[in-house]
């Protein structure tokens, strides 16, 4: 008994030797340990994208022709005309951001600012209307006016960059951020669009005609009146600013140290510039760096 005890405190003793003379191993250490993007702090960045957008020029030229037939009886009803088309159009797109990150845990909230400038984002549209009017216009007991008009008109317009003022909240997992955004954005557009309106006007009353013997009858009479116009009117605006509101959801992740990459889409609608309402979808590829 007393060799086995000692036979296992030489063993000890040489394993404990061999041990000192063992390389430092870090993970022994605790020094092999992962860590998270620092996500905090100013960033900037270029992108580039690919837009849709949907322009609606419908009433495009209401308030010309309103202008044009102000206080008549064919404001009213001609005002209604959906004279033109709504239009789908998509082009490229290319910017630069720059914004703020405040970070607590996993939570990272910010402010950004970003810039785009489009290509190839415009649209047109150009139509002729021929409708017959029945105003509530006072005629003689037995009489009721109609009027023949058409109306003609063109719009269009070719949105040039926009520039965002946004918000977002993400979501920091391993390298990943994931983030929505939201905020007020700007537009800057080239518009133009033309009316002209023309009318005939006619009187329709019956004449009752008594044939003796024969019978009585009712003959339909369309008297023409006169005719009206052509009236018309154009306006051509050069570098419009339009507010409107964006929203969207995006990817950031970290490659290396302060640079990052980042995929989002964006939606953003904009007010009604000259009687066209348009919005716009953006799919974006960036890359940026934070200090």
């Amino acid at each position: 008994m007393r060799r086995f005890v000692l036979a296992a405190a030489m063993a000890g003793i040489t394993f404990g030797a061999q041990a000192a003379d063992l390389p430092d191993v870090p993970v022994l250490r605790g020094s092999l340990t992962t860590t998270k993007p620092n996500w905090n702090g100013w960033y900037v960045g270029g992108q580039v994208g690919y837009a849709t957008s949907d322009m609606d020029f419908s009433h495009a030229v209401r308030s010309l022709t309103d202008f044009a037939l102000r206080n008549s009886v064919l404001q009213a009803p001609v005002q209604e005309w959906a004279l033109l088309s709504k239009n789908h159009t998509q082009g490229t797109s290319f910017g630069a951001f720059v914004g703020r990150n405040w970070q607590w845990d996993d939570i990272v909230v910010g402010f950004e600012i970003n810039y785009n400038y489009f290509n190839g984002v415009h649209s047109s549209s150009t139509n002729s209307l021929t409708r017959t009017v029945f105003p509530n216009e006072i005629a003689p007991t037995g009489h009721k006016y109609n009027y023949d008009v058409t109306l003609q008109g063109s719009a269009a317009l070719a949105l040039k960059d926009v520039v965002t003022f946004r918000g977002r909240t993400g979501w920091a997992v391993g390298n990943a951020l994931p983030y929505v955004f939201g905020g007020f954005a700007v537009g800057r557009v080239d518009v133009s669009r033309s009316a002209t309106v023309s009318w005939n006007k006619y009187d329709n009353w019956d004449e009752t005609v008594i044939v003796p013997g024969v019978g009585t009858f009712i003959i339909n009479h369309h008297d023409f009146l006169g005719s009206g116009g052509p009236l018309g009117a154009q306006e051509r605006r050069g570098n419009d600013f339009v507010p409107g509101w964006t929203g969207g959801l995006g990817l950031e992740y970290c490659l290396w140290g302060g640079l990052f990459m980042r995929g989002e889409w964006a939606y953003t609608h904009f007010t009604n510039v000259k009687d066209i309402s348009f919005s716009m979808n953006e799919a974006r590829l960036g890359i940026g760096y934070k200090f």
